[in-house]
């Protein structure tokens, strides 16, 4: 049975992705994923702000330097948060690389330009197959337009394209006004893959305590509908692969995913509740569904329920959703 396929140009034996996650903070972590059997690993992230704090250091170190004698200035102590930083990060990404069999990809997050191509290069040079673009940007301005927010991905996508040659996935909100468009613009200005979604915190409050609570949570099978619903739409529809992410706890999100039109499924959570072995889990489950329904390659599944290109996108999402209330109405079901 072949699973192997193809994200991003590159080959991958499987379609399961291990996603950024604290499961890749360490090349023990790492190797454990590889050894599950994933196809490839994103690495947890890097983000705008440690990129920030380390070039506001460095700036620091200099001038003070300069103020002492010329030798100082190639004498930059340990930063307090090295550990966590990008120096950390660009090495174990290099020992990773050099370690694990499947390609492992760096993951960049932040929300402006800033240095993301710089790093992003730096990533590349450390042996990363491809970089993904985490752009986490809630626009909490009422006085900031859907276009700002739009050129802003565009931006960003264009800055690290021109500084790498490895390939370039962007992680999209599911909150632009149409997200086809955006998905389209990106695929125009070279994004090589869209991964869909990124999930956005959404703080809680303690009523007793009166504060915010601000926590992240495991992703559940009940968020696939969302980026499977763009997935099918978009498959066919730009040249950029797609990578579907949220909600995968067994192989039938997996399964669904593929059939909707997914390139490849990326799951954090369910690694992070189960550990990095479940991923054979996952595809024992993908192996044995393809056994018992006939189908000896990815491909073959791949896309079978995705939205037909000569279909009217818009008329059949309305189609559906007024044939979902009609059913639930007849049925007594609730609406919720």
């Amino acid at each position: 049975m072949d699973l192997s396929t193809r994200y991003m140009g590159l080959i991958l034996r499987n379609p399961l992705v291990a996603a950024a996650s604290p499961l890749s903070q360490t090349v023990d972590g790492i190797r454990r994923l590889d050894d599950a059997g994933v196809g490839a690993v994103v690495l947890y992230s890097l983000f705008e702000e440690q990129l920030r704090r380390e070039a506001e250091q460095n700036s620091r170190l200099a001038n003070a330097g300069a103020e002492g004698f010329a030798e100082a200035l190639s004498y930059f102590p340990q930063a307090a948060d090295e550990d966590h930083g990008p120096r950390r990060y660009l090495s174990l990404l290099e020992r990773a690389a050099g370690t694990v069999s499947v390609p492992v990809i760096g993951s960049l997050n932040g929300s402006t330009p800033g240095s993301w191509a710089r790093y992003a290069r730096s990533m590349q040079d450390c042996g990363a197959a491809a970089i993904e673009l985490n752009i986490y940007y809630l626009p909490g301005d009422p006085h900031v337009q859907g276009r700002d927010v739009e050129q802003r991905h565009l931006d960003i996508l264009a800055r690290v394209k021109d500084a790498v040659t490895v390939p370039v996935a962007v992680k999209l909100s599911p909150y632009f006004s149409a997200t086809g468009e955006m998905a389209r613009r990106l695929d125009e200005a070279g994004a090589d893959a869209l991964v869909l979604f990124n999930r956005f915190l959404q703080p809680d409050i303690d009523p007793e305590t009166l504060t915010v609570v601000r926590a992240v949570s495991l992703s559940t099978p009940a968020e696939i509908r969302l980026p499977l619903t763009w997935i099918a739409l978009l498959r066919g529809r730009v040249g950029a692969s797609l990578a579907a992410t949220t909600g995968v706890e067994s192989a039938t999100e997996l399964i669904k995913y593929l059939l909707a039109g997914a390139d490849v499924v990326m799951t954090a959570s369910a690694l992070l509740r189960h550990g990095p072995e479940h991923a054979a889990v996952l595809l024992d489950g993908l192996r044995d569904w393809m056994r018992r329904k006939g189908y000896t390659t990815v491909e073959e599944l791949r896309g079978l329920v995705a939205v037909s290109l000569d279909a009217d996108e818009s008329s059949r999402e309305r189609w559906d959703y007024v044939s979902a209330l009609q059913q639930a109405n007849s049925t007594g079901s609730p609406i919720l």
